[in-house]
């Protein structure tokens, strides 16, 4: 496949604007003496060498990124590859070794411990794989716990969580019991808790891995419509490749606790970093993800003047129709900017590769 534009680069900074999230030089390494060893030579060990060689184990390795406001970020990898104690690090609940967390510009990691009650109360909300509601306490009453915690008054709090009881799809139920409710209803009334405080930022620690395979892609739908509606910036930790091109704008992949690639889902599918990324994504349908940018050719005379103009970020399988439909080259535009073309051909090639 070919190209006349040049995909951009992968980037550890945000998009666009200031950042919502950002990260610099972040480290967690477990074990006694553990602050000693970055910026020594036993830093660059392997996990392996450096447990054999120390006794200290590295979760997160000098991770650095920035999320965009707005912006839906997936963290994924194996089992191990450290992106649940990533996540945890950005609030504190597991202290970094080292490094900086920032949130709209202000430093988490001096923070004091009461002002980091205030972020986590206000300004940033987790949901978990393990639901965490209380058995003993309604669906109306467990969203709007956080809201008891910080101090809301009650009539305010309730009025509030009845809001999210609806927003979420949970009409109706707001006075039935946790254990009265399916798994992914209970992840709708966590979703809700998170929700309830208006939160700038937040963070899913695989919070849908424990789901039914029908029930996980329903959750992932809310997720894409929340998104759609309130434009919350959201960290998304996953170990499923298929959740992570659904959900991410950008994925950042991890192994062994180290970032290995950061990119758009089209560009880690069209130019994995290396054969670990490769591997990930070799069954994925492409023309679900590819974009025309990846497969476009450079624009010449064979595309008539009346031919329709696609943008170049359009993914394949949405223009297939445009593109199959008419006689002749599809033109691609940046914007305003013409920069390339599509046919059948094109088209084709992406599918037939994908069913071999």
């Amino acid at each position: 496949m070919t190209s006349t534009a040049s995909p951009a680069p992968t980037s550890t900074t945000a998009p666009t604007g200031s950042s919502a999230l950002k990260v610099e030089h972040l480290w967690k390494i477990f074990g006694p003496g553990a602050d000693k060893i970055i910026g020594t030579p036993d830093a660059d060990l392997s996990r392996a060498d450096l447990k054999e060689k120390t006794g200290c184990v590295v979760g997160v390795k000098d991770v650095s990124f920035e999320v965009s406001p707005g912006e839906v970020f997936v963290v994924m990898g194996l089992s191990g590859s450290g992106k649940s104690t990533l996540v945890r690090m950005l609030t504190r609940l597991i202290e970094p070794t080292h490094g900086v967390v920032e949130m709209g510009g202000e430093g988490i990691t001096g923070a004091s411990e009461s002002h980091l009650r205030n972020l986590r109360r206000r300004h940033v909300s987790m949901v978990f794989q393990h639901f965490g509601l209380l058995p003993h306490r309604k669906v109306l009453d467990n969203v709007a716990y956080g809201l008891e915690v910080r101090g809301d008054k009650k009539a305010d709090r309730r009025a509030r969580a009845m809001e999210m009881v609806d927003l979420v799809g949970l009409t109706g139920y707001d006075q039935s019991y946790p254990d009265q409710l399916s798994g992914g209803m209970q992840q709708r009334v966590g979703l809700a808790r998170a929700l309830a405080g208006d939160p700038e930022l937040l963070l899913f620690d695989e919070p849908f891995s424990a789901l039914d395979p029908l029930i996980r892609r329903d959750m992932q739908n809310e997720v894409v419509r929340l998104h759609h509606e309130l434009g919350k910036t959201m960290v998304f930790i996953t170990h499923d490749l298929a959740e992570a091109l659904k959900l991410g704008d950008r994925i950042l992949i991890m192994r062994d606790g180290e970032i290995v690639q950061i990119g758009r889902p089209d560009e880690v599918v069209a130019r994995p970093a290396d054969d670990y990324v490769k591997e990930f994504v070799s069954d994925v349908p492409k023309s679900h993800v590819l974009t025309l940018r990846w497969v476009m050719r450079p624009l010449t005379d064979e595309a008539s003047a009346d031919a329709p103009v696609l943008q170049s970020d359009v993914i394949v399988r949405e223009a297939a129709r445009a593109v199959l439909a008419h006689q002749g080259p599809v033109k691609v535009a940046e914007g305003d900017q013409l920069i390339g073309m599509v046919d059948d051909e094109d088209i084709l090639r992406v599918v037939v590769a994908e069913e071999g």
